[in-house]
């Protein structure tokens, strides 16, 4: 791995916000019966995968993918709350509490190695 983590944390929060964005867009592409977030989809999930991919020559790959999908889990569940009106019971929220803890352990137990 390459020197520079403050590097990999910019390729991976930009892999975050993309990965978020093409679920988004999945969700406005109402099952690819609307051409543009379809084609938008396609295009933040891709270039998700490729800012994913810089980042493994920054960081560890159980860092990075747990941080990835975690944080994206946690961030496409408020905005499925807030913006698409979708509905979170107690239970997932304490389920997402735990991804939290997760990534945040996982994270705190890399630095140390």
């Amino acid at each position: 791995m390459k020197e520079g983590n403050g590097i990999g944390w910019l390729f991976l929060s930009m892999a975050i916000l993309l990965e978020v964005l093409g679920t988004m867009s999945m969700k406005w592409s109402e099952s690819f019966t609307r051409l543009l977030p379809s084609i938008l989809m396609f295009i933040f999930y891709g270039a998700s995968f490729t800012s994913l991919n810089y980042t493994l020559g920054y960081m560890s790959v159980s860092t990075v993918y747990a941080t990835w999908s975690g944080v994206g889990i946690v961030l496409i569940s408020l905005i499925g709350y807030f913006i698409f009106q979708e509905k979170l019971s107690i239970a997932s929220v304490c389920w997402i509490a735990v991804i939290v803890i997760g990534v945040v352990g996982l994270n705190a137990s890399t630095k140390g190695h």
